[in-house]
């Protein structure tokens, strides 16, 4: 058995890719080694001769694998598909906060309690006392500025 027969090399290769989905789930893998298992086939037959033509052929068919069959094996294999939002302005964006200590007047920092921790805010200007609820109008730097919410909001908040 030699191990410099083009075939061989080719066949390895490509089981060895597609036993490599295993590790490196996501189909394309699978989809490489079998174009290394069609160029195997191609040299067998006498189809292509040369590593440039068996190359050739390769990338060719890998495209062609990939392009058709990537939507089937990306149901079989799975992943993780899902689409996040990453503008993280519009998840804290009309959210709701306490105060913790006294913002305003004026520019005067005070710290809001959002999702467990606390946060350096601003305010709008006037004096917003502690343990009022207030709603988060967006993010400068890393304090929240916050808004006091009315009375009818807080209600709706309440519900």
């Amino acid at each position: 058995m030699e191990f410099s027969n083009p075939i061989l090399i080719w066949v390895c290769i490509g089981i060895f890719l597609m036993l490599t989905e295993i590790i490196l789930p996501g189909g394309i893998v699978i989809l490489i080694g079998a174009a290394c298992l069609v160029v195997a086939g191609a040299l067998a037959i006498g189809l292509v001769e040369g590593i440039v033509q068996s190359l050739t052929l390769w990338f060719i068919a890998a495209m062609v694998l990939l392009l058709v069959f990537r939507q089937i094996t990306q149901k079989l294999v799975g992943g993780d598909a899902h689409i996040d939002n990453t503008d993280e302005e519009l998840d804290i964006y009309d959210q709701l906060a306490t105060v913790k200590q006294t913002i305003g007047p004026a520019q005067q920092m005070g710290r809001v309690e959002f999702q467990g921790c606390e946060w350096s805010a601003l305010g709008d200007g006037s004096e917003i006392a502690a343990g009022s609820v207030v709603r988060i109008i967006c993010r400068d730097n890393i304090a929240l500025v916050v808004e006091p919410i009315k009375a009818e909001d807080e209600h709706c908040a309440e519900k």
